[in-house]
């Protein structure tokens, strides 16, 4: 009685190997599962940077004041009769 017992336990053991450890199994699965939430999350980050440069190009080719507030911050523009002030940081 005890052969068939253990005939019938390896049995199933091969037969679970496949589902848990195969090319396609469990672990596999919840593998790809994981990857699979991380893409989306990285790809909705993506999609918003993106339509962020996108309506900054928009508003770049469309208006002035783009151009300006650009040029004012990172260049230093001031318009005719405006006086430029600079503040020092304590350190």
């Amino acid at each position: 009685m005890r052969w068939p017992v253990l005939i019938l336990a390896a049995l199933l053991v091969l037969l679970q190997y496949p589902l848990w450890l195969g090319k396609g199994g469990w672990l596999r699965v919840w593998e790809v599962d994981r990857q699979l939430h991380s893409q989306r999350a990285e790809n909705l980050r993506l999609e918003q940077r993106n339509a962020s440069l996108d309506a900054e190009v928009r508003d770049l080719k469309s208006g002035n004041e783009a151009i300006e507030e650009r040029a004012r911050f990172e260049l230093g523009l001031t318009r005719p009769g405006e006086v430029y002030v600079q503040v020092p940081q304590r350190p």
